[in-house]
């Protein structure tokens, strides 16, 4: 989930822009993102577009930018359980929600056949897991989890099921679907899955 962007003269035609590419991805996915079509669905000058982003990679990499600037911080329960839960639960939320649903989904389209879509789409993805990784750290402080567990794994591995569902059911993600995602991932962190091997007799 995402936050309302901020105000001000430049802010708000940016986030005209973005809008308007989300939109044109949701409707008419990558092969109908154009930046003339931007600019008159955004209601800003052809010129503006061209002059600021210039180009279709450049505005998809700064649409994931702003979603990632603004997507929900990561959680602090004060337990690895309830924090992998929360993560859960926010994938579950966005993947199901009308608009941003239909939006990573055709992201993830469009990334399948452009590289520089591709590209964008794995910034985002490294800059969320990595805040969220945060909660792994500190359990790992915490004696929840071994040392030396692989964090941003862990991460990964609670949206995965839940990505995987999304793109492959009809059926839409529950709550028990998350819980049962983030109850999984913490089921391997305690069986030392995503630890170093350890060596025979240590």
């Amino acid at each position: 989930m995402v936050k309302a962007r901020p105000g001000g003269r430049t802010a708000a035609v940016r986030a005209a822009v973005l809008r308007a590419t989300e939109d044109l991805l949701i409707d008419a996915g990558l092969a109908g993102l154009e930046l003339p079509a931007v600019a008159e669905r955004a209601g800003v000058g052809t010129s503006t577009v061209y002059r600021r982003w210039g180009s279709v990679p450049a505005l998809i990499t700064d649409m994931l930018c702003d979603m990632a600037e603004r997507s929900v911080p990561r959680a602090d329960t004060g337990s690895l359980r309830g924090d992998l839960r929360a993560n859960a639960a926010l994938v579950r939320r966005t993947l199901s929600a009308p608009r941003e649903g239909r939006l990573f989904r055709a992201i993830i389209a469009a990334a399948a056949s452009d590289d520089a879509t591709a590209q964008a789409l794995a910034v985002f993805y490294d800059r969320r897991v990595a805040e969220w990784a945060n909660c792994v750290h500190d359990a790992v402080v915490r004696g929840e989890a071994p040392e030396r567990t692989d964090a941003e794994a862990v991460i990964r591995q609670v949206s995965a099921p839940l990505y995987y569902q999304s793109l492959t059911a009809t059926k839409p993600l529950t709550t028990r679907d998350a819980t049962r995602a983030a109850d999984a991932a913490l089921a391997a962190v305690a069986a030392g899955v995503f630890s170093p091997a350890r060596r025979p007799g240590s």
